[in-house]
């Protein structure tokens, strides 16, 4: 009997560390199987919504209202027409993207340096913020109407106040269009560039200091290095944010196609010439090109900002 508990004993030794590593591989296999279904609906809703319309929105450009093949749908995308629309997108929404990003990274730094992290009011402002940055669309352009508009609140106000007369096509134009959009590009930058200056140690401008710094080079070569990349990032996300807006400009201008987005619009719309519907995809997949170039440029700016982590 001692024999075979000897013979048997370096058996049973070999065969615990099988089981552990048997055990150890079904356990991560049901990991990975768990991370696959929780990522599922992601994958699924990112196909339907997004992958999908921009492989049809591709495919429709180089259609015919038949099916075949053709690049005719691409004749009117260098027209002058065409060509201006694409630069007043580009314009307006480099405009309203400085503004936004500008205005919107000095709110932030006053919040950092002038309220507590989980004071009231920085709840508060980040909570504003989240609300207005999704405050768009028709009912934005609608708030604006009537409070600005030809007979809006405020309009009426300023009138019998100091007998001012507010512009009643203002509203229409394109410095009233940067103005409805700065009203939630201010709070889509807060709520982006508000991180990256949580990220500035207060003992970086110490160390500075103590080295015989100035506030002008702790900013030049210290902080403004850091938050550099960040505020490019973010100034390019709020640039796709509004180049891709529509309701809130179909909504103040309902008749004019000033826009790319419009333009779109009115090429969809159109009943007198069937072939608009090729040429519209052709401006959809102009726009898919122009923000995929500016995702990419905010990624790579995003890579050089994360060595900073």
């Amino acid at each position: 009997m001692t024999a075979a508990i000897a013979q048997n004993g370096p058996a049973t030794k070999v065969a615990g560390p099988s089981a552990n590593s048997s055990s150890s591989t079904l356990a991560r296999h049901r990991q990975e199987l768990g991370t696959i279904a929780v990522t599922l609906p992601f994958f699924a809703y990112t196909a339907c919504f997004l992958l999908a319309p921009t492989v049809i929105v591709i495919i429709g450009a180089f259609q015919t209202r038949d099916g075949g093949f053709t690049l005719a749908n691409f004749n009117k995308l260098f027209e002058a027409n065409t060509i201006s629309a694409f630069v007043t997108s580009i314009l307006v929404s480099i405009v309203s993207s400085v503004i936004g990003a500008v205005v919107g990274g000095l709110a932030s730094y006053a919040l950092v340096i002038g309220a507590k992290p989980n004071g009231l009011m920085r709840r508060l402002v980040s909570a504003i913020s989240s609300v207005l940055a999704q405050f768009g669309g028709v009912m934005l352009a609608f708030a604006f109407i009537a409070t600005i508009g030809i007979n809006g609140i405020g309009t009426m106000l300023i009138k019998q106040l100091t007998g001012l007369v507010v512009n009643p096509n203002w509203l229409s134009s394109l410095p009233g269009l940067v103005t409805v959009y700065c009203y939630f590009q201010i709070p889509l930058m807060i709520i982006i560039f508000l991180p990256a200056v949580d990220s500035i140690r207060p003992q970086w401008r110490e160390a500075c200091e103590s080295l015989g710094g100035s506030t002008f080079q702790y900013w030049t070569r210290v902080a403004l290095p850091i938050l550099a990349p960040r505020f490019i990032s973010a100034f390019l996300l709020l640039f796709a944010s509004a180049f891709s807006a529509y309701a809130t400009a179909a909504a103040l201008f309902s008749q004019r196609s000033i826009l790319v987005p419009l333009m779109i619009q009115g090429a969809m719309r159109n009943e007198m010439d069937p072939n608009q519907q090729g040429f519209a995809q052709v401006l959809a997949f102009a726009m898919i090109i122009v923000v995929a170039i500016v995702m990419l440029l905010s990624h790579a700016v995003e890579k050089r900002a994360g060595r900073w982590q």
